[in-house]
């Protein structure tokens, strides 16, 4: 593990349609790196910025941004290809640069940047991975809290490796860097994949602030997408589930014809549509689900296969001045 005078620190900041809050993030985070180099805590820190294809100005204000100080590195994907494969593109720069550790964090700084002192002193102290962890959702209404808590719940039930409350703010060494990005896959799942690579960690907490300006990102489709990538990509309990169900229908198809012999042989048949039809809606509802949640394994797989890189780069910025 590096000393405290040799750590060089790099944020990286996935970044996508945030010209409202570029300004004021870039002067937040670079008083942070400020002050740990005026302490000694850090010899150096860099502000990665990925542009992931925003419609507005992101990389015009980045460029600008670059060109008044050596301290912010640009780059700009050729497309947008989504927050995970960003922000892989910003670690990958960063491990290609050999910085000793590496923090993750959104831009709109709703995580709170001061504990990132206290993430270096973990890492100073032998920690390779120091997860932010959030203490309470009071500034999220009662369904995304309800919908979050649902989701870490559910991972934990299927057998995936996450920290609760924990989102992508986070502190990563070197070597855990480099064995995050050697993972082969194209299905990210980045809150998972950290977990499992297994190096010395720790967490820190921190209270979650309200976004400087803008909007969220991540609105309820991208939610629900986000949640069922991340079940399907490190659990196969949903596979196991549909044996389950398929062997509870037939059970209960035995039981009703049981039943239904047993009403035939003592004369007492009614004859209606309401059973037949509910039997029929049902499993063919299981059926259809069964086949949607097969569809999803294969589709990833499909992905897998055709190993497409994830992401181009179309442009990167140089620092030119001090």
């Amino acid at each position: 593990m590096a000393k405290d005078n040799e750590i060089t620190l790099a944020l990286v900041v996935p970044c996508y349609n945030e010209e409202a809050v570029l300004h004021d993030t870039t002067a937040k985070l670079s008083e942070v790196l400020n002050a740990m180099e005026t302490d000694g805590s850090i010899s150096s820190g860099k502000i990665i910025y990925v542009d992931d294809g925003s419609r507005d100005a992101t990389w015009q204000i980045i460029k600008q941004l670059s060109a008044e100080s050596n301290r912010i590195i640009g780059l700009k994907l050729a497309h947008n290809v989504g927050h995970q494969n960003a922000l892989w593109a910003g670690l990958e720069a960063a491990a290609e640069m050999k910085f000793n550790a590496t923090v993750s964090i959104d831009a709109d700084l709703q995580d709170d940047i001061h504990v990132i002192a206290d993430m270096v002193k973990r890492f100073a102290e032998g920690d390779d991975v120091v997860f932010g962890v959030r203490r309470e959702r009071k500034t999220d209404t009662f369904f995304k809290r309800f919908t979050a808590q649902s989701f870490y719940r559910t991972m934990s039930w299927m057998g995936g490796e996450i920290i609760y409350n924990h989102a992508d703010f986070r502190l990563m060494s070197l070597r855990a860097l480099q064995a995050l990005i050697s993972h082969p896959e194209r299905n990210l799942f980045l809150r998972g994949m950290v977990k499992s690579i297994g190096f010395p960690s720790s967490c820190v907490y921190y209270d979650r602030k309200e976004r400087l300006a803008g909007e969220s990102k991540y609105p309820l489709k991208k939610m629900l997408n986000f949640a069922f990538d991340g079940i399907t990509s490190f659990s196969v309990k949903p596979l196991r589930l549909i044996s389950s169900l398929g062997i509870s229908c037939m059970l209960v198809s035995a039981a009703f014809i049981v039943y239904g012999l047993y009403r035939y042989i003592t004369h007492s048949v009614i004859e209606g549509w309401t059973s037949l039809m509910l039997s029929l809606w049902f499993i063919g509802g299981a059926i259809l689900t069964s086949l949607g949640i097969i569809g999803e394994y294969i589709g990833k797989i499909y992905c897998e296969v055709k190993r497409r890189p994830r992401y181009f780069i179309e442009e990167t910025t140089a620092s030119t001045k001090p």
